[in-house]
């Protein structure tokens, strides 16, 4: 795959410019309170936004951050991780997988962790076979009334 470039968003223009893709995954946040979110993410938990670009046009999106826990040491999460519905399975979710990867191995992280909803069997199926993540745990959340 050749013509393809992955940016890092920093700018609020920035950020905007990857929400029609990231609103794919998040269908649930209006734009403002993503560009909210991300500023804060950015500003308080070390969050990366990423754009990749294949020849001009953005084709998928990721946001990750490093992170320390006596369960994992240190490890990078992957918060955010989308190809548009047009370019889905054409191997964009790969390359942007293996940057982090590598962007971890750089900064000295010893692991890459990522939770993927219930019904999403598609994406496990690609962490799982395609890219040898393995299940090591099962998320729980309970909403807090706020």
């Amino acid at each position: 795959m050749k013509g393809y470039q992955i940016i890092e968003m920093k700018t609020e223009h920035e950020i905007r410019s990857v929400f029609p893709v990231m609103h794919e995954l998040r269908p649930h946040l209006h734009e403002q309170e993503y560009v909210e979110l991300v500023k804060e993410a950015v500003s308080v938990d070390r969050y990366r936004l990423y754009g990749l670009w294949n020849n001009g046009t953005l084709v998928a999106v990721t946001g990750f951050k490093p992170m320390t826990t006596l369960y994992y040491g240190r490890f990078v999460w992957v918060c955010d991780l989308v190809t548009t519905s047009t370019e889905r399975s054409s191997g964009w979710g790969s390359i942007l997988l293996q940057f982090i990867e590598k962007w971890g191995e750089r900064n000295g992280f010893a692991s890459v962790a990522l939770s993927s909803g219930l019904k999403r069997e598609r994406a496990h199926k690609f962490y799982e076979e395609h890219k040898q993540y393995g299940k090591v745990s099962v998320v729980f959340r309970k909403q807090l009334d706020t």
